[in-house]
């Protein structure tokens, strides 16, 4: 386990597409490390979300912890999307920047988890904010993109 350097705006990585994740016997063991890696610098930083690509690795990976839940979404997609709600959101690529966003109140998400099976996660308040927040950073969609002035 170790702790990853965050990347911060406006590091160029930061704006690129991230590709989707093919499971396989023989990365398995490497993708479960990054997982690992990416809940310790998460827990470090003193977030609630973290996108692979913000500490450097093109792949769509999110990992969550919000409440004692820890969650792993490998390649997810936004499947569903309604509501508005207007939050006061940071991000651990922009440090002590806090912006009113405009986010989705009921969101839905298909992605694997980190044995490889599909799910479904269907959240709304603060989670439906992170999710969106933290799948945004997959496409390099930032939250700066969004803020409301």
């Amino acid at each position: 386990m170790a702790i990853r350097n965050i990347r911060k705006y406006p590091d160029d990585i930061l704006r690129k597409k991230s590709r989707d994740i093919i499971i396989t016997n023989e990365n398995m063991d490497k993708l479960k490390l990054l997982i690992e890696d990416m809940f310790d610098t998460l827990k470090v930083n003193d977030g609630i979300g973290l996108a692979a690509v913000q500490v450097g690795i093109l792949k769509r990976l999110i990992v969550i912890e919000y409440e004692n839940k820890k969650y792993v979404l490998i390649n997810p997609i936004v499947v569903e999307a309604e509501g508005s709600q207007m939050c006061e959101e940071g991000c651990l690529s922009f440090p002590n920047e806090f912006f009113s966003v405009n986010r989705p109140t009921n969101i839905v998400v298909e992605y694997l988890d980190e044995n490889g099976e599909k799910q479904v996660l269907k959240e709304k308040g603060v989670l439906a904010v992170v999710l969106s927040h933290e799948t945004d950073h997959l496409d390099g969609i930032l939250y700066i993109d969004k803020k409301v002035e």
